[in-house]
């Protein structure tokens, strides 16, 4: 049997005060999980185009897409996972939970105080192996 693969993007929304937004799932196998917001690219779309539009139907929210931190390369137990984590910054709108049950600002110091996703932690990791990114201001 062929594994299903989803290429997914990821939106790593940083504050002015170097805080990641980090959001907990409301629904599906991995209800409660906490992940970097984002969702399916759809076909046509670049990583950057599916990012504003994620972004706008779960957070209502405009966000600017910055750097690529990372792509995340993950088997779960029934699909494969290909997800693109950007450096965002809000620009429009303050975030409004529609999908999700809750949502923390972490600073670096504290963004093992929640329960990460499997791929998540990797981006994590990537995020925490180059602390300059909560330091940088997006342009």
């Amino acid at each position: 049997m062929t594994r299903k693969v989803l290429e997914v993007v990821a939106a790593m929304i940083f504050s002015d005060d170097g805080k990641v937004l980090a959001t907990q799932r409301g629904y599906g196998e991995m209800k409660d999980g906490w992940e970097f917001p984002g969702g399916k690219m759809e076909a046509g779309e670049t990583p950057e185009v599916a990012l504003e539009r994620e972004m706008w139907e779960e957070l209502e929210a405009r966000v600017e897409v910055g750097q690529r931190v990372c792509t995340v390369e993950h088997d779960y137990e029934h699909f494969h996972l290909t997800m693109h984590c950007f450096r965002c910054r809000m620009v429009g709108g303050a975030p409004k939970l529609k999908e999700h049950e809750a949502a923390r600002w972490l600073t670096k110091d504290d963004m093992d105080s929640v329960d990460w996703l499997p791929a998540d932690k990797v981006a994590v990791k990537a995020l925490m192996d180059a602390p300059c990114y909560f330091e940088q201001k997006l342009p």
